[in-house]
């Protein structure tokens, strides 16, 4: 009995936190909570147990999408003997999780504490692991730097004006395709000249997203 209360506690607190990020999304952070438990299909004592403040469930959809993506891209080699087609499976699950909606989203209202640079950090070497492994393959261009993942995931994630079409998600992978085409070494050839602007390294991407949340690491 215990062990299925604990199984429910933890189910529970994973269907707040996706319906958390769901609102905080499409409607901000400031949404009453009592909307979070309803969508949930909770009740609000329920939502309070697990997290006690606004601040606390704020955090934890901030935690529970960097876990979510570090668990997608570690999973995506084991998945794919091809190094380029695990990183397409890690796009497209990246993209599925909306985590360039989901963190502008609770801008201003997060810090990156060391728990969540901690996770970041984890997430940023699984990706790049992906990244280089299709580059020794070389079926990723060579002038492609961390930064243009993530980054370019993050762009296709954001809503289009007025809340963007019913056909958003959908459309949003058929373009995730368009890009990855632009990642192979053919599409490097065909353009004969390295990518233009500035390459973002982890390091610098770090600095990115520590501005897009409004807060920075310590």
């Amino acid at each position: 009995m215990r062990t299925r209360m604990r199984a429910d506690a933890r189910r529970n607190r994973e269907l707040i936190l996706r319906a958390a990020g769901e609102i905080f999304v499409g409607q901000g952070p400031d949404t009453p909570l009592e909307e979070v438990a309803r969508r949930a299909g909770v009740g609000i004592a329920t939502l309070y147990r697990n997290f006690a403040s606004r601040e606390a469930l704020i955090r934890g959809v901030a935690a529970a999408t960097l876990t979510e993506l570090g668990a997608v891209a570690r999973e995506a080699p084991a998945r794919d003997e091809e190094p380029f087609e695990a990183l397409r499976r890690f796009a497209h699950a990246a993209l599925r999780l909306r985590i360039g909606a989901v963190l502008p989203a609770l801008s201003g209202r997060i810090r990156i504490d060391k728990e969540l640079a901690e996770l970041r950090a984890a997430t940023m070497h699984a990706v790049q692991e992906l990244i280089v492994r299709a580059q020794r393959a070389g079926q990723l261009r060579e002038d492609v730097v961390f930064g243009d993942v993530p980054f370019m995931i993050m762009r296709l994630t954001l809503l289009l004006p007025g809340g963007g079409l019913p056909e958003d998600q959908a459309l949003a992978h058929r373009h995730l395709e368009v890009y990855l085409d632009g990642l192979r070494p053919a599409a490097a050839r065909a353009r004969g000249a390295a990518l233009p602007g500035p390459a973002v390294t982890a390091e610098r991407f770090v600095q990115a997203t520590d501005r897009i949340v409004g807060g920075e690491s310590r």
